[in-house]
């Protein structure tokens, strides 16, 4: 159910952690396999890849492809991130409890970083300067894998771009509500939400969760086009510009320290201005495959800051569904992600 019949290197590791792959398409009776049709890699991963090649596609396209043949699925060996896939379903084992069959168009909702994926059009029909890469190829499923029927009313393309960063609306919703509990039997004020990133598709997601919940909402971004496209969409109280790398920055931008900050941004070094911005018995969540834990737990303690530190890890109950509604109810939102997409 786990996929370790799929680890090829080290020995007794999950999917995750391994190596290397099998990701040959006969499939055991608890997986899935899955025609691929795009994949979405990862904003840390796909910068890291971009910023190496100097903005290359040809040479940006080859790394990857040289990625999923070394080890048999997506996985940046720089940022141990990957992204996920839209695809087809071609086969389901007789064991496997996912509720799909053949022929449904799904997103897997699982990271690439831990699913077996074989391209076998050598990426052609991609130019290497987009995170979303049009793909033919194979990817298998287990049995404890998350995968959602993609909805009749959105865009593959656009699906999937939610999809992808489903995980921080959901948690940030669940963390803000857990806060007014808190501040409500306290008798304290309306709960401040800050989120690093805005701008960006989990950052717009995660202040329309925060809205939603009843938090007042601060959006850090890092230059003028973000400020002013957030500040049209009305997603924010405030936005303010800063480099989320300069955490005394950061923390003037915020102004009065958050009760939740979300780190959205792509870029390692955010780990301490999203520390400084956070008031004593707040919350911080990491949303960001370039985070690093040393930095934020030393970085915290050098601060004794009092803040409990949240690693999103891509999964609540119903994550998809909920970024899926917030983009249908909050218009604004779609808007940024199509002219994201647009852009790509």
């Amino acid at each position: 159910m786990v996929g370790l019949r799929r680890v090829v290197e080290p020995a007794g590791v999950l999917p995750q952690a391994a190596w290397r792959l099998d990701a040959s398409p006969e499939i055991g009776p608890d997986e899935t396999r899955i025609r691929v049709q795009r994949l979405n890699l990862d904003a840390a991963s796909y910068r890291q890849l971009a910023e190496k090649h100097a903005h290359n596609g040809d040479a940006i396209r080859a790394e990857v492809l040289d990625i999923v043949a070394t080890r048999g699925k997506m996985h940046n060996p720089v940022t141990g991130s990957g992204g996920m896939l839209i695809g087809v379903v071609e086969e389901v084992g007789p064991e496997s409890p996912l509720a799909v069959e053949p022929g449904d168009r799904v997103a897997t909702l699982v990271s690439l970083t831990l699913t077996p994926l074989r391209i076998t059009d050598g990426l052609a029909g991609w130019d290497g300067l987009s995170e979303q890469v049009p793909a033919e190829g194979t990817a298998i499923l287990f049995g404890r894998s998350i995968v959602g029927v993609l909805p009749d009313d959105l865009p593959p393309e656009l699906a999937l771009a939610v999809y992808d960063v489903c995980g921080a609306p959901a948690l940030t919703d669940r963390v803000v509500r857990g806060h007014h509990k808190s501040a409500g039997q306290a008798g304290a004020d309306r709960v401040t939400v800050a989120v690093l990133g805005g701008a960006g598709k989990s950052g717009s997601l995660t202040l329309a969760a925060a809205r939603r919940a009843g938090a007042r909402t601060v959006a850090v971004v890092v230059n003028e086009a973000e400020r002013d496209a957030l500040t049209k969409a009305g997603l924010a109280d405030h936005v303010a510009i800063a480099d989320a790398r300069d955490p005394v920055a950061v923390a003037e931008a915020v102004g009065e320290p958050a009760d939740v900050t979300v780190v959205c941004v792509d870029v390692p070094g955010c780990e301490h201005g999203a520390i400084l911005a956070t008031a004593n018995g707040g919350t911080v969540i990491f949303f960001s495959m370039a985070t690093s834990f040393p930095a934020a737990a030393l970085g915290a303690e050098g601060l004794a800051a009092d803040v409990t530190m949240l690693i999103g890890n891509g999964y609540v109950p119903g994550h998809a569904e909920f970024a899926v509604d917030l983009l249908r109810q909050v218009p604004a939102v779609r808007a940024l992600f199509e002219a994201r997409i647009a852009a790509d």
